[in-house]
């Protein structure tokens, strides 16, 4: 079952080259600790279900970028196509009205609905390529403008047209310290309306990953790039083959439904959170990956064993809410084939209270802007009016209050 990605405004085209090329990269690189026969079956794995082949025997990546200028596009275009080992098929970029860059309802309000037909049909086409579709993972930025806008209008798009295929947005969650003025505006809209059209939110922080670079990596000087490649492994992590019983790698039967089936029990809990230890000794492995996941105790009694991680600290119901069982509340897939070129590696994804603190944060600094209608004109001269600020607010905060009270 193939994955359609659909990479949106300059955030998610960066971010999905690196996550192609990750993936292809680990597709081909030294087998670890599996046989031939083994690895030949991770890599068709891996190819059909992120990639399809043309005539010439060149890879094409299962996306779709889409931009409102045509620069970052074209040099995604370019350096995949460079790299002579994949590129991209399908892409559009429209012209943007100027001085509408950091503005979500020129994307969504007008700049989304007046190319709906011409994104949609290439959608479709790469859609078309697919013997068996999985779903859509749609990559974009929750702050920016434009891209955001369109981002959800997209979204939105998808599940009008593709009701019963599964829909996972990766967002990236803005610097607390902030980029642009009205990144919280953004932050809301983007938020409110991925809630009512997504299946689920697989977020990151910019501040957590700037973390990893400066204090995991030893990076001096980050850049938007060291930012990237590690967003790229983390993602690639989490969509890579398993180990099957019958001794070959496979696919989960569907890697989006069976991220979903249990991260996501209910519509108002859609945000994920992702985690990754890249590679650690085989003693620290597990403690440190879910400590830094945020989990909650018990920790310390885990163990690693061959370097296979026991799965014993999870089975306290003290860690889940009181109407999920810890025997539906935690998987676990296992490869033995090295990921990336480490041999040890961990990710978890979940579906805690670890994003409630600052989506509550990003709330109230929006409300505080709106409370004294601060910059409101930039969005109701595009028709974004006032009780669409207050919906997306009213929506917001009863995600919060359901998080709290789990």
């Amino acid at each position: 079952m193939s994955i359609v990605t659909v990479q949106l405004g300059q955030c998610g085209n960066q971010i999905g080259f690196e996550v192609f090329d990750t993936l292809f990269s680990d597709s081909h690189s030294s087998q670890g600790l599996c046989s031939k026969r083994e690895n030949e079956a991770y890599q068709a794995s891996c190819k059909e279900r992120f990639f399809s082949e043309e005539e010439n025997g060149v890879p094409i990546a299962r996306a779709v970028l889409v931009d409102m200028e045509p620069k970052v596009i074209n040099q995604t275009l370019s350096k995949a196509a460079q790299s002579g080992r994949w590129k991209y098929g399908q892409h559009a970029y429209f012209c943007q009205k100027q001085g509408s860059g950091n503005n979500w309802a020129y994307g969504y309000s007008v700049h989304g609905p007046r190319h709906e037909e011409s994104i949609m049909n290439i959608i479709q086409k790469e859609v078309e390529k697919c013997d068996s579709l999985s779903g859509f993972f749609i990559i974009m930025s929750m702050a920016g403008g434009t891209g955001s806008g369109i981002g959800a209008f997209v979204t939105q798009n998808l599940q009008d047209q593709y009701a019963h295929s599964l829909k996972m947005n990766q967002i990236i969650w803005p610097y607390g310290t902030g980029e642009v003025i009205v990144q919280n505006y953004n932050s809301i809209l983007t938020l409110s309306h991925l809630y009512r059209s997504s299946d689920a939110l697989l977020v990151h922080e910019n501040d957590a990953v700037h973390k990893i670079c400066a204090k995991l990596m030893n990076i001096k000087q980050i850049s938007f790039s060291d930012i990237n490649q590690v967003l790229a492994h983390q993602l690639g992590s989490v969509f890579q083959p398993v180990y099957s019983a019958e001794g070959l790698f496979h696919y989960r039967r569907n890697p989006l439904g069976d991220l979903m089936e249990n991260l996501v029990p209910h519509p108002e809990f859609k945000m994920l959170s992702l985690r990754n230890i890249p590679q650690m000794s085989e003693n620290s492995l597990a403690y440190s990956t879910f400590t830094w996941a945020g989990l909650l105790k018990h920790l310390r009694q885990m163990l690693i064993s061959n370097a296979k991680m026991e799965e014993e600290g999870f089975k306290d119901p003290a860690l889940y809410t009181s109407w999920l069982q810890p025997v539906d509340a935690f998987n676990v897939w296992k490869t033995q084939r090295a990921f990336s070129k480490y041999e040890k590696s961990a990710s978890l994804v979940s579906n805690s209270q670890f994003l409630v603190k600052p989506l509550n944060m990003i709330v109230g600094k929006a409300w505080n802007m709106f409370a004294s209608k601060a910059y409101l004109h930039q969005y109701t001269k595009f028709g974004i009016e006032e009780e669409d600020f207050l919906d997306s607010f009213t929506l917001l905060e009863q995600v919060v209050a359901s998080y709290y009270n789990l």
